[in-house]
């Protein structure tokens, strides 16, 4: 059975998820507090964490930061801030989805089902990442990529991109989402920017760039990693 611990100041809110959990089928537990959580996670393991934001004692996402360095849980946060600014902030300090208040019960569980679909346990925070039986291995310890075990040299914002995008197999981003992510709030140029980084990946790390294995194009959204299917 699937353990789930429900991060949540909110009794009502918490006890909607809890009941819905249940229901499905997980072992919910419950923290109303960012210190009551990491007791919680000190104690005993859990399959996936549910995180809201505003909690009374921690920010939620300096408690995601120090999960993601501790623990190799995947992390879903909830907030009540729907802008995509700070959607993409969420992801970008180690949340694997993002849900918005007020939500779907049932999309809740549906994106909980996805996202531990999605998650290796092992892979999570693993230094050495390989793909397609060994064709491309990305090792974010050394900061180096290689295809068919040989060393290609990435720019910062090509292996930064990769990497993202890696670490979240499956995960269909927007161009907006990757320049944020790998370029900053800061970048105010023209999103598709993107396009000419996914173009020189594929060129470095597909075996033909125009029918890519790993760095697939979502029509009409955006971009997605091959990774787990491979």
């Amino acid at each position: 059975m699937r353990r789930i611990l429900v991060v949540e100041d909110e009794e009502k809110i918490r006890e909607v998820i809890l009941a819905y959990l249940n229901r499905e089928g997980f072992e919910a537990h419950e923290a109303e507090t960012g210190d009551r959580a990491w007791n919680e996670l000190a104690n005993q393991p859990f399959d996936l964490v549910l995180l809201d934001l505003m909690l009374p004692d921690m920010n939620g996402e300096d408690l995601c930061q120090k999960i993601r360095t501790t623990y190799p849980i995947p992390i879903i946060m909830l907030t009540a801030k729907s802008s995509i600014a700070n959607r993409i902030h969420g992801l970008s300090v180690g949340a694997d989805d993002y849900v918005v208040k007020p939500f779907d019960p049932e999309e809740l569980i549906a994106r909980i089902r996805t996202v531990l679909r999605r998650t290796n346990q092992q892979e999570l925070l693993a230094d050495r990442l390989e793909y397609g039986k060994g064709r491309l291995t990305i090792d974010s310890h050394a900061k180096q990529v290689f295809v068919q075990h040989e060393p290609i040299s990435l720019t910062p914002s090509e292996y930064k991109l990769l990497l993202v995008m890696a670490r979240n197999s499956e995960r269909t981003f927007t161009r907006e989402e990757l320049i944020e992510l790998v370029m900053g709030f800061e970048f105010d140029g023209d999103s598709r920017i993107i396009d000419q980084h996914i173009k020189n990946l594929r060129q470095k790390v597909e075996e033909d760039s125009k029918n890519p294995l790993f760095i697939r194009t979502v029509f009409g959204a955006g971009y997605r990693f091959n990774g787990g299917n491979l």
